[in-house]
């Protein structure tokens, strides 16, 4: 059975990008929003813009912690004792090629993007699962699934929360609690903005900097374009709700048809 409203949700990585976007969705439909993010002055910003996004609806509260370390980590549940969705939000990208990486920078994207997520989730899932209701969501990418050449120790942590979800998911099997991954495509984040511009350089008009990215680089695109945090926000929202109860176990993907598998 479904918690009364509002729910409490926390977001990582929230201070953002596909994170902001989807506290703003929660917050909107009056659940009690954790927005989370490293710096504190930069979550309070953050949570002060969701506030005004959403309307006023909803409780949207700010905890600053890198959730990428056991403190953090403990320092959230601290503040936060129980939640009714999770969703795994952050995470971090960059370009370098494969035999360039050294071993202290797969350590670090393997912490960030998938340990975070399973330290959390750890912490969480016992009572959501007590409780009999609950939603983990890890938020992967289409990378998982069509490995990027320039960011191949990125395509290795999408791909395995793709796995640590599922397992998750069947170890909760039966209890109310599901646990699925969302994989957006390409997102027009800061952090997507920025690395656009390396790669087509700054005295390109963002417009074009946009159709030459998508035609070179992710050529498979049926949409064409960039992805917005919101189209990807308004799915997490969905895999957040009690509507999506007969969804666990599952990667979904809001990636504008750049993985060319038809399923």
């Amino acid at each position: 059975m479904s918690p009364e409203s509002p729910r409490t949700v926390l977001i990582t990585g929230s201070t953002s990008g596909i994170g902001e976007a989807t506290a703003v969705a929660f917050a909107r439909g009056g659940d009690r929003v954790i927005v989370n993010g490293r710096d504190g002055a930069r979550t309070e910003e953050a949570a002060g813009r969701i506030r005004e996004a959403a309307g006023g609806a909803g409780e949207v509260v700010p905890v600053a912690a890198d959730v990428a370390t056991e403190d953090g980590a403990e320092a959230v549940r601290s503040a936060v004792p129980d939640v009714d969705v999770l969703v795994n939000n952050m995470g971090i990208f960059a370009a370098q090629p494969v035999f360039e990486i050294p071993d202290d920078e797969w350590r670090r994207f393997f912490e960030v993007n998938v340990l975070s997520g399973i330290r959390l989730a750890r912490l969480y899932a016992p009572g959501m699962r007590e409780r009999g209701w609950g939603r983990v969501v890890f938020v992967s990418s289409e990378s998982s699934v069509l490995i990027p050449t320039e960011m191949v120790h990125y395509g290795m942590t999408k791909t395995a929360q793709i796995s640590v979800a599922r397992g998750m998911a069947q170890e909760l099997s039966g209890t109310g609690v599901t646990v699925n991954t969302v994989l957006p495509g390409p997102t027009l984040t800061p952090g997507v903005e920025d690395f656009l511009r390396d790669r087509v350089g700054d005295d390109v008009p963002f417009e074009e900097a946009e159709r030459r990215f998508i035609a070179e680089e992710r050529p498979t695109s049926l949409l064409g374009r960039l992805i917005r945090p919101e189209e990807v926000a308004s799915l997490v929202h969905y895999v957040g709700s009690a509507a999506s109860s007969a969804t666990t176990g599952a990667a979904l993907r809001v990636d504008g048809g750049v993985a060319p598998q038809a399923f």
